[in-house]
């Protein structure tokens, strides 16, 4: 195999990233265009998925102009994205409605009635809540039950776009993982059965697997990479995690994107309490995405004025000694709660704080929330990590990486890959290409950049504020569930 690039392609909450990689996983090229924001009300989140199509083409006109050799070089197409968002496909293959996207909460009401459904022995009743496919789909039959009769098959937004590539419709075994549990017959049947539902899986396929190749008479830069071959990866967490080199026992990883990711990988399969467990091949993954991240700290800085500024900057401005925690809960929560109707706070504000003390509460508030997953999937597995791999655009904060390491006394330890999800999905594609022997060899290009180890003072401080951050969620939710039901009169 000569040398030459793979087009990787990340569908993200906030953005569309494409690049051009080498077989060592570093960037040759990359373009961004910004994704479209999900629309809808009463819960509602829903786009056309043709946009996310039009974006990786923009993207992929603009590679080929920056860097022409480098995009004609290109050896296969490698797509990863967004998970808990479904794409709703009919017979011939074809797009039957918007795309219900992971911040879609219509759901929550049908859940109650679906658990009745469900044996109470079912591996998979612990998962179901609203943001499961199985829920979506019963909204569906619901609510649209006429387009409901023509749905065929559900998929993930990276599917969709290997669908356009390369006209094969196929989905792997850790994305579609929910849906798979759901259709198996186990304990009393397929829950898609048992809930009076109708969806066929798409084929499935592992990780690494061929989709199929690049169509001839795409339109622009793709016109050009006809006959290459596209790569089934599966979603974006999978695929940063591989870029982190994290994919290895007894390591765990977060990710601060749009959203917050944080697992543990164990050789032996666990459950805990509001966590996602899934197979990734021999090791198990045990963790998941929460509503909030990085987004929450982008939130903060725009609320304060300081768009742009960087977080590191405004701590050195505190007004006040005195704590102050925030619960991140902006979105509602997924893991672990899994509830929409969840929201933030600031408890202990004072005339003094400033922006330096609220910007450093919202980074301690994720932080506290990534313990609590932490412990929980430690528990689990009955084993601590050896250290925590830091991705994503949080990931170019130091104050954020030390932060981390502080509350959960872990090290952090951060990776020279910008874009740990466009590294995992080149790397994963020069594996499927036979560029390394295996994933474990293809993770070993992935060299740690910074290692943050915990301060035992500042550890023993936020052990005592983790106690009060954990109250202080029990005190508030009530509140903010009453609040979350009531709208102000016109």
């Amino acid at each position: 195999m000569s040398d030459g690039s793979v087009l990787t392609v990340d569908v993200g909450g906030t953005n569309l990233r494409a690049g051009l990689l080498d077989r060592s996983g570093h960037t040759l090229a990359v373009h961004a265009v910004a994704s479209p924001r999900p629309t809808g009300s009463a819960g509602a989140a829903e786009l056309d998925p043709e946009s996310w199509w039009h974006g990786f083409l923009s993207c992929a006109e603009h590679l080929a102009a920056a860097a022409p050799s480098v995009f004609e070089a290109v050896q296969a197409v490698a797509i990863t994205g967004m998970t808990r968002t479904q794409v709703f496909l009919g017979p011939d293959g074809n797009v039957v409605r918007p795309a219900m996207t992971w911040a879609d909460t219509r759901a929550a009401d049908l859940v109650p009635e679906l658990l009745g459904a469900v044996p109470t022995d079912h591996p998979e009743r612990g998962q179901i809540n609203a943001y499961h496919p199985l829920a979506r789909l019963a909204w569906l039959h619901r609510h649209e039950p006429e387009m409901a009769k023509s749905l065929a098959a559900v998929v993930e937004p990276k599917d969709f776009l290997a669908l356009c590539l390369s006209g094969e419709a196929a989905t792997d075994s850790i994305s579609a993982a929910r849906l798979v549990a759901s259709a198996a017959a186990a304990s009393g049947g397929s829950l898609i059965e048992r809930a009076g539902l109708t969806v066929a899986l798409p084929r499935l396929l592992e990780p690494l697997a061929i989709v199929g190749a690049v169509r001839a008479g795409l339109p622009g830069a793709l016109a050009s990479l006809a006959r290459r071959p596209v790569t089934m990866l599966a979603n974006d967490t999978w695929c940063a995690v591989l870029g982190l080199g994290a994919l290895r026992e007894g390591l765990a990883y977060t990710i601060s994107g749009t959203t917050e990711v944080l697992g543990l990988l164990s050789a032996r399969a666990a459950v805990a309490d509001g966590l996602v467990s899934v197979a990734w091949g021999s090791l198990h993954h045990l963790g998941g995405p929460s509503q909030n991240g990085a987004d929450a700290v982008a939130w903060a800085l725009g609320l304060l004025g300081r768009e742009g500024a960087t977080p590191d900057a405004l701590l050195e401005h505190r007004g006040d000694p005195q704590p102050l925690l925030f619960l991140p809960y902006l979105n509602g929560e997924r893991v672990p709660y899994w509830d929409p109707a969840l929201r933030g706070a600031l408890v202990g504000l004072n005339r003094r704080h400033g922006p330096g003390d609220i910007v450093r509460a919202v980074l301690e508030g994720v932080a506290f929330q990534n313990r609590l997953v932490l412990e929980r999937a430690e528990i689990a597995v009955d084993a601590q990590a050896r250290e925590i791999r830091f991705g994503g655009g949080g990931a170019a904060s130091r104050a954020w990486a030390q932060i981390k390491a502080d509350v959960t006394n872990r090290p952090v330890v951060t990776t020279q890959f910008p874009e740990p999800g466009l590294a995992g999905a080149a790397l994963a594609a020069w594996t499927a290409l036979g560029a390394y022997p295996d994933l474990e060899a293809a993770q070993d290009t992935s060299v740690p950049n910074e290692r943050f180890e915990p301060d035992p003072a500042r550890t023993r401080h936020y052990d005592a504020l983790y106690r009060l951050f954990r109250q202080a969620e029990e005190a508030v939710r009530p509140i903010t569930a009453a609040l979350a039901q009531m709208v102000d009169p016109p």
